[in-house]
């Protein structure tokens, strides 16, 4: 694997502690995505993808998540008070929230400083991880840019994911690409990301722009409410990733109505 210079410099600070990069999950294990709430994974299930606030499954390959592009649910008033210069804003100076998640604000990612600070706030969440025992981080909203109105640019997003991956490295995490089927090789070659998560890579006809770049060690997410034909049609495809599951757009537990859990 590519060393980047940034993680040179993490794993440095480390000193005789080493800096030892966490591996993807095994190639083709079931992950179950764990979002809506942690509950005991099905039989087969090899992996799970929880929040940063749950533990990670013991004897499981676990992915933490952790929204590095933009704010939390219900942190919107903590970012606001403490980092409200690190808050991306309009014209007008109001926040810019994605219009699919209002209630999650955008973080201003547009110059070096800027991005320094978000990844030093995010940074000890991804540390916090790795503390309670994850083997991975998933960053998600590397596509954040898109919704700026201009404001960000993709070349923002590979600067800032490229420091997550310096401390989820540092912190003995490998670091997964999430979505952004358009970052092409940039993710590996330059933010030396180590695999990739992909919701309806299958539905949207993506699923090669991440087996190109990471081959088998993609892990992808087809929800129910949406999908492409039919489940059976999705894990036929050619070019569907081995790790390819399908869920109720809600992540919702087993016990709540709705739920919905297959794998290919």
């Amino acid at each position: 694997m590519r060393v980047a210079p940034f993680t040179v410099l993490v794993c440095g600070a480390l000193l005789l502690a080493g800096c030892e990069v966490g591996e993807g999950p095994p190639v083709g294990v079931i992950v179950d995505y764990q979002l809506g709430g942690a509950y005991p994974p099905a039989p087969g299930v090899g992996g799970v993808a929880r929040d940063s606030t749950e533990s990670p499954e013991p004897g499981l390959y676990s992915i933490c998540y952790v929204n590095g592009f933009q704010t939390q649910p219900g942190e919107r008033a903590a970012w606001l008070r403490d980092h409200p210069e690190l808050v991306l804003r309009d014209a007008d100076g109001s926040p810019v929230v994605d219009p699919g998640w209002p209630d999650e604000m955008l973080l201003d990612a547009s110059s070096d400083d800027r991005r320094a600070a978000i990844a030093a706030v995010v940074g000890e969440v991804i540390e916090g991880c790795a503390a309670a025992g994850f083997d991975a981080v998933e960053v998600d909203n590397l596509d954040s840019y898109s919704r700026s109105d201009g404001r960000l640019t993709l070349d923002d997003a590979v600067d800032l994911v490229s420091r997550y991956a310096a401390v989820a490295h540092g912190a003995g995490l490998a670091i997964a690409q999430k979505n952004t089927a358009e970052l092409g090789a940039r993710g590996r070659e330059e933010a030396d990301l180590d695999f990739a998560v992909a919701e309806e890579c299958h539905r949207w006809d993506e699923c090669s722009a991440y087996t190109d770049v990471y081959g088998d060690e993609v892990i992808d997410i087809e929800y129910v409410d949406d999908l492409r034909g039919s489940f059976a049609d999705v894990c036929a495809a050619v070019d569907t990733p081995a790790s390819t599951i399908m869920r109720d757009r809600a992540l919702v537990t087993p016990r709540e109505s709705g739920y919905a859990f297959a794998h290919c």
